[in-house]
């Protein structure tokens, strides 16, 4: 319990608010409450030491390596792989605290990947990078529930995001698609859900409410081949995905900038319609059209996954509630495939879709007292009006008009929000009053 409660308590005592044994019941109570809770400042040191412990034993052995016989390697290999599990089953048996299985369960989940490291290389075993990753993750995947680790969880899923992007992106001689990261990805879903049930407001909840958008995210460029112009598809439909999974109502008890899902999504939408807001991308997307690829029928997959998100957040919450940002993906299909053998209509059509998601942005900061993002709504305008400044036909006078009008609009906008505010304030203090 913090200095500053206990001394709320004695100046409640000295002004005779509450008596010093009521005082000493309070202080008791918060005091057993917090007890059983782990201390998370411990628990991030536990595993930055465990990780500093591996990373010094293997510098250590490294500096003597090549002294060693093969057999003698054998064992150093299996060493810390073997500590690993002893303090994974210790902690499991005695039923030690969290902080105990977060520490283990990262010391062997590197200890695992070093071990395979160290044996490939003493037994000269060939093989290639995306093997080994898949090797990494398939053996410390079941420590996320073994230990109910959300260290080992976040180690998994950064991996499985590594290994997506060995295969689809960097790995230049492999046509092979990532499939085994859905996998990956969904297998730790019910500890995130555990998670988000009974911890949704702390700060490891928020780590992987980012971390999960942003691995999706940067996947999903491994499940773009040959068919690049589908891949803004794709990106289209997991972008809302991603903010319609921010608006269901388990996110309801959190603050937006704890929700990656909602951040991710809405400007992922916003860049993407951004793009194709100018002329020359629709010229080569009807040049270059295959209805018979896999980037079809995967961005067919996540759209009608991203349909049904939509779908069940507008029936639990009402459709009236539905903003444009949850149905800017369905907009941007219809228009897709009704107007992509032309190229004004759509360019035209998508520049309104972007103004008007300015405009649902600044209602919903206005509606909600939110500085932050009615000015992204702004933010939203006044990049479209950048953008037309480098391919439209307008004079110097007609844009810099432009640009006074929107840079009038934020201080105006602002100011009137502020004024709303003040006067909220007010009439909540006449009322308590």
């Amino acid at each position: 319990m913090s200095s500053k409660f206990n001394k709320e308590l004695q100046i409640l005592v000295k002004d005779k608010v509450i008596s010093p044994e009521l005082a000493d019941k309070i202080e008791q109570y918060y005091a057993t409450k917090n007890l059983g809770k782990p201390n998370r400042l411990f628990t991030i040191f536990g595993i930055f030491g465990a990780l500093l412990v591996g990373s010094g034993i293997i510098l250590m052995l490294a500096h003597n390596w090549d002294d060693f016989s093969k057999i003698t390697k054998t064992v150093l290999a299996f060493i810390p792989l073997v500590v690993g599990q002893f303090m994974a089953g210790f902690s499991i048996l005695k039923e030690k605290s969290s902080t105990w299985k977060e520490a283990s369960g990262t010391f062997l989940f590197f200890a695992v990947g070093a071990c395979i490291s160290l044996i490939s290389q003493i037994y000269h075993i060939p093989g290639e990078l995306e093997s080994y990753l898949l090797t990494w993750i398939v053996l410390c995947l079941p420590l996320i529930y073994v230990l109910r680790s959300n260290a080992v969880a976040l180690l998994v899923l950064i991996l499985s995001t590594y290994y997506a992007i060995e295969i689809g992106v960097w790995n230049y001689r492999n046509t092979q698609t990532p499939w085994l990261y859905i996998v990956f990805l969904l297998a730790g879903i019910p500890h995130y859900w555990n998670l988000l049930k009974n911890r949704i407001s702390s700060n490891t909840a928020t780590i992987f409410n980012w971390m999960i958008p942003i691995s999706v995210t940067i996947a999903l460029s491994a499940f773009v081949g040959n068919a690049g112009n589908l891949g803004f598809l794709m990106y289209i439909a997991i972008f809302g995905l991603l903010y319609n999974v921010g608006k269901l109502a388990v996110f309801d008890k959190i603050r937006t900038l704890r929700n990656g899902y909602i951040i991710i999504g809405s400007l992922g939408t916003v860049i993407s319609l951004m793009v194709f807001t100018f002329r020359w991308i629709w010229d080569d997307l009807i040049n270059g059209f295959n209805y018979s690829s896999q980037e079809l029928y995967v961005a067919l997959v996540l759209l009608i996954i991203a349909f049904a998100t939509l779908g069940y957040t507008a029936l639990k919450r009402g459709f009236k509630k539905t903003n444009l940002f949850q149905v800017a993906f369905v907009l941007f299909w219809i228009v897709y495939f009704l107007f992509s053998t032309s190229v004004i209509m759509p360019v035209i059509l998508i520049n309104v879709l972007v103004f008007a998601l300015g405009i649902s942005a600044i209602k919903i900061g206005v509606d909600k007292f939110n500085f932050g993002i009615l000015n992204y709504g702004l933010l939203i305008i006044s990049t479209l009006i950048i953008c037309r400044f480098f391919d439209a036909g307008m004079s110097f006078v007609i844009r810099g008009i432009l640009f006074v009008l929107v840079g009038t609009g934020f201080f105006v906008t602002n100011y009137i929000m502020l004024k709303k505010q003040q006067k909220f304030k007010k009439q909540i203090k006449d009322l308590q009053v």
